[in-house]
């Protein structure tokens, strides 16, 4: 009987694996310039189907909502990771070997965002979502609704998608935004869904972290993008 239950729970554990078999990013902040103007932030992980570790490195230009010139950097290792290890130090050595671009834009890794929101659903909707949250230091609350949109299927599939912000101030003050921007269409990103919001120090720019469902040869992968606005 303790045979068949060993069994039961690694046949499982395989029919997951091989129902996912993507790569899961790991999202990096790595903080503002001093004015809040810049916002710098990585992510890396292990390609599944060949093992070899990557990291990437971003900085956003935050009035505009989009990348400074030159702005993303990537790296691959050529050989596979090493048992027991996750990507980081390909990550670490990206940074390391880009200091000028860290230097060039004053990111202070130590001015990182401050969390207003971190999403507990592990089964997100493929269909948008609506999230209420508030900035205690301020007192202004929020509410985010992330329109998604898409065309075709499997390796054909694209999609886009744009956020509806509203924001009230403790004395009823509302203000809305738009973020984003729909006429970008993605290919093969399945879905969209918030994975956290930040703010930064000094309370002027708002983060959206999004989380995007990739789909990969061998099933789907999880990588991050974020879209950002002065409030």
């Amino acid at each position: 009987m303790l045979l068949k239950k060993i069994i039961l729970i690694i046949s499982l554990i395989f029919i997951c694996t091989f129902a996912w078999a993507g790569d899961v990013a790991s999202f990096i902040d790595m903080g503002f310039s001093p004015d809040g103007k810049t916002y710098m932030f990585g992510q890396y992980g292990v390609l599944s189907h060949i093992l070899k570790p990557w990291a990437e490195l971003y900085v956003v230009d935050v009035p505009a909502n989009n990348f400074v010139p030159n702005g993303k950097v990537s790296y691959t290792q050529d050989s596979p990771i090493k048992a027991g290890q996750d990507g980081s130090g390909v990550f670490y050595r990206l940074v390391a070997n880009n200091s000028a671009l860290t230097g060039r834009y004053n990111i202070n890794f130590q001015n990182q965002g401050l969390p207003l929101y971190i999403s507990r659903d592990e089964n997100p909707s493929p269909d948008g979502e609506t999230i209420d949250f508030r900035d205690f230091l301020s007192g202004n609350a929020y509410k985010a609704e992330l329109i998604p949109y898409r065309e075709g299927s499997g390796q054909n599939v694209r999609s886009w998608f744009y956020i509806n912000l509203e924001s009230r101030t403790q004395s009823g003050q509302i203000k809305n935004y738009t973020i984003g921007n729909p006429q970008i269409k993605r290919q093969k990103i399945e879905t969209y869904n918030i994975s956290r919001v930040l703010i930064d120090p000094r309370g002027e720019s708002i983060i959206f972290i999004i989380e995007m469902k990739r789909v990969s040869d061998s099933g789907y992968d999880i990588r991050y993008m974020v879209e950002v606005q002065r409030l």
